[in-house]
């Protein structure tokens, strides 16, 4: 069984050793966390993933950006512990997010990922909407949590104030 939870100070650490143990070593050199250099995490949508026994099993972070001006949920890292891949853990963090976000007052999500993968939750690329780089064009989707949330949205992604 999986219970989900807002993450606290307590798990940083953990949350920390799960993602260092799941991306490369040089994951905070990429572009998307120099958008959230110096920048709150949004906490209500921060959780973590436990097993029964109280071990970490997954995790997400979300943090806010700026695009032409609105507010976006930049959604991840999300990250599965290795053991625990192929549970729909992953998949469970990704919908709670998504279901939770509206509730705190955000109308568009977006995320750097394979779109093959994230499809599956209604995200598809956002023509139009620049990462810093060198980041793929192709890999920066988007979901509208309110209809028409992402119509007309364009322009380089920012860092919230």
């Amino acid at each position: 069984m999986i219970t989900l939870a807002e993450e606290t100070p307590d798990d940083w650490w953990e949350v920390e050793a799960l993602y260092d143990l799941c991306f490369a070593p040089g994951r905070t050199a990429l572009s998307s966390y120099r958008l959230r250099d110096g920048v709150a995490p949004v906490a209500a949508l921060c959780l973590v993933a436990r097993d029964a026994g109280g071990t970490i099993a997954g995790a997400v972070r979300n943090w806010p950006v700026r695009v032409a001006g609105l507010p976006v949920l930049l959604l991840g890292p999300v990250a599965v512990h290795p053991t625990r891949q192929g549970e729909g853990i992953g998949a469970l963090l990704m919908r709670e997010v998504i279901a939770r976000a509206p509730a705190s007052g955000w109308e568009r999500v977006m995320l750097v990922g394979d779109a093959p993968y994230y499809s599956r939750f209604g995200f598809a690329r956002l023509d139009g909407v620049e990462m810093p780089p060198p980041t793929n064009p192709d890999r920066v989707l988007g979901l509208a949590l309110r209809a028409g949330a992402w119509e007309g949205v364009a322009g380089r992604v920012e860092k919230a104030a």
